[in-house]
């Protein structure tokens, strides 16, 4: 989850509320929240965390429901890397390896990416990356991406 235009905190905290509400998901818990400067793109910072969920459905209909979360907190698809209000992105479904038109999972670019790898691993110390091995493998070399934890 990440977003750098608004309140990004108070929306966050709407979204884990609705996603903590929705039937198909269960065990909802977020990571700590970090603030990140923008990556291949200009604008404010972002504040970034992950959530972790049961998610009882497809993977395609989580994509969906995130997709859905974003339109209803006013989410528009510009331009690539435009600045946003929230973006909600699926990059692990359990241990799958998914490759359609809708939904690579995991995110093909989620172990190069300090701002996910961070807090995914607050929540996960041990995660494995489907077809990569451990996540914290990853860290090190995302060092130079600065990444700062925010107090909430």
């Amino acid at each position: 989850m990440g977003g750098n235009l608004g309140n990004p905190i108070a929306l966050f905290d709407e979204v884990v509320a609705e996603l903590c509400a929705l039937p198909q998901a269960a065990g909802v818990r977020e990571s700590p929240r970090f603030e990140s400067a923008p990556v291949d793109a200009t604008g404010p910072n972002y504040v970034n965390s992950v959530i972790e969920l049961f998610w009882q459905g497809t993977p395609l209909d989580l994509l969906k429901t995130c997709m859905s979360l974003e339109s209803i907190h006013g989410r528009v698809r510009s331009i690539k890397n435009a600045p946003r209000l929230i973006d909600l992105d699926v990059l692990l479904f359990g241990d799958s390896i998914i490759q359609s038109d809708e939904l690579t999972v995991p995110h093909p670019r989620m172990h190069l990416r300090r701002f996910v790898l961070q807090p995914l691993l607050a929540l996960s110390p041990d995660l494995e990356i489907p077809g990569l091995g451990r996540a914290a493998l990853y860290l090190p070399s995302t060092l130079n991406q600065e990444v700062t934890p925010l107090n909430a």
